[in-house]
């Protein structure tokens, strides 16, 4: 909470900064006032709660009540809250409160899609870390409820031997040795590769999870062959919604899927003071 309070307080800050000079100039006196947010289109719920805490943030005093659950898919027209207050703290928070909550019901929408496009697959959808920055644990937390899986939340939890570090390690199996002498042996090991004989190395080298990096639907296949349910597998790179059915029927256990956080498009919500 103390994190996102002070991601809000940021947010404010940025919008606000010396004053909101149309609402001053406009709205005078205490003004008690009530306000809708209505769904304008086919939407997953999420962030309500980050909403209501905008409006308390910036004034105790303001009551918000969610129509709805996060995760609960609405059509167009639907109200998702309501907000009760004084018309200036209502008018200050709007565009803060909208624009975390238009953003998280895109990513859970989109992950929503996601998610149904391989329904009776083994796959599960996660997500990756290209968040927008500062808004990581608010963009995770969407995919979640959008019925996706969190990868690492950041560089600090998960190991995820890249491109890069094989290259600076000098090789697959000298950066999983690395790995396996620096880390503690709660922690897993995960490593990517981008063609077979990598996959083979991998295997030998002691790697938990195997990434396949921008694999043909074919090696994905071969690949999956090869591992045998001995780790986990994970395909990555190129996933849209017209092809993540077939990566998911190659056997594979996790898509990781960068789009549902850096290419969600912001749902359209407005909010109609009464």
């Amino acid at each position: 909470m103390i994190m996102i309070d002070r991601l809000i307080e940021q947010a404010l800050l940025e919008d606000i900064h010396t004053g909101d000079i149309t609402t001053l100039a406009v709205v005078t006196g205490k003004r008690p006032a009530s306000a809708r947010l209505i769904a304008k289109e086919k939407l997953v719920t999420a962030g309500l709660a980050t909403a209501a805490r905008v409006f308390t943030v910036l004034d105790p005093d303001i009551r918000f009540k969610a129509c709805l659950d996060d995760g609960e898919k609405v059509a167009a027209g639907h109200i998702l809250a309501t907000v009760h207050g004084e018309a200036a703290q209502l008018l200050m928070g709007e565009r803060v409160a909208l624009n975390l909550l238009q953003r998280m019901c895109g990513i859970a929408t989109l992950t929503a899609s996601f998610v149904e496009a391989v329904a009776g697959t083994k796959a599960r959808i996660v997500d990756t870390r290209k968040t927008t920055p500062g808004l990581r644990i608010l963009e995770k937390y969407a995919v979640r409820v959008g019925g996706g899986v969190n990868h690492r939340t950041g560089l600090y939890d998960g190991v995820l031997i890249k491109e890069n570090h094989i290259t600076a390690a000098g090789g697959i199996t000298e950066a999983i040795r690395r790995a396996r002498a620096y880390i503690p042996h709660t922690l897993k090991i995960e490593i990517e590769t981008e063609t077979l004989p990598q996959v083979d190395e991998a295997i030998a080298a002691g790697a938990d999870i195997i990434m396949l990096d921008n694999m043909t639907l074919e090696e994905m296949r071969a690949a999956v062959v090869t591992i045998a349910g001995r780790v986990q597998v994970e395909a990555s790179g190129g996933v849209n919604l017209e092809r993540v059915r077939a990566i998911a029927e190659t056997g594979v256990d996790i898509i990781s899927v960068g789009a549902l956080t850096h290419s969600s498009r912001a749902m359209d919500i407005s909010m109609i003071l009464d």
